[in-house]
């Protein structure tokens, strides 16, 4: 009844009316599927990003993984990891294919565990506006989409009265289809938005806790390599 209810409406809106629920349904399209997508590569992140660190934390020296080249391409961390290692070898002026037991005999300054530091933490910014992707598109979508339709159902309310207007007749009659049919453009623009704001929250809580546990690699990641490489003196 409800969905015949919506279809009659629509047919009884005007042009711009109808032109509103197509954008409308066009914008739900695209933030479903930036959700769907978005909320995909999260999964795939968090399960990768759980390896990486269990086998980060199982070594014994910060550059195991790097000499040996594990690989873990669908962390963002471990590309952290990648661009500090590759910072590490340039500042102690070595190779990636120097053996492990070789850099025992290395020492790192301050000026070059400031230069790791700094490369992990311009690595992290990166990562993160990467897993920002499509989040902007959903939050437009949140955004929007209430606005798109009210600003339809004004327009509506404003023909409805201005038909009678015209037509000399002042009934609930002639106006109600047509005040209707306004109001459907508000319940669509509401439909449309209140699943983009959940997920979008929920998408943003994601990306948060992605980004504290980054953060928080960077720091530790530091710490082992001044472990590793104190010092002189």
């Amino acid at each position: 009844m409800f969905q015949l209810a919506l279809a009659q409406s629509f047919v009884d809106s005007t042009a711009v009316g109808q032109g509103i629920v197509v954008v409308l349904l066009l914008g739900s399209v695209v933030g479903w599927t930036a959700m769907i997508f978005r909320w995909r590569v999260f999964v795939k992140v968090r399960g990768e990003s759980q390896r990486f660190y269990k086998a980060f934390r199982h070594e014994s020296h910060p550059m195991g993984l790097f000499l040996r080249q594990q690989r873990f391409s669908d962390c963002p961390a471990y590309r952290v990891y990648l661009r500090a290692c590759n910072a590490a070898c340039r500042a102690l002026g070595v190779s990636d294919t120097t053996p492990l037991a070789a850099f025992s005999q290395h020492r790192l300054d301050a000026q070059g565990q400031q230069v790791i530091r700094e490369a992990a933490e311009r690595e992290l910014a990166d990562q993160v506006l990467q897993l920002e992707e499509d989040l902007p598109i959903i939050a437009t979508v949140t955004t929007a989409a209430p606005f798109l339709g009210l600003l339809g159902t004004v327009w509506g309310v404003m023909d409805s009265f201005g038909g009678m207007a015209v037509t000399g007749n002042p009934t609930l009659t002639a106006v109600a289809p047509g005040i209707s049919a306004a109001l459907l453009t508000t319940v669509v623009g509401l439909l449309v938005a209140l699943p983009s704001l959940i997920g979008y929250n929920y998408l943003n809580d994601l990306l948060r806790k992605e980004t504290v546990a980054m953060d928080n690699f960077v720091q530790e990641l530091a710490g082992e390599f001044l472990l590793a490489f104190p010092g002189e003196g």
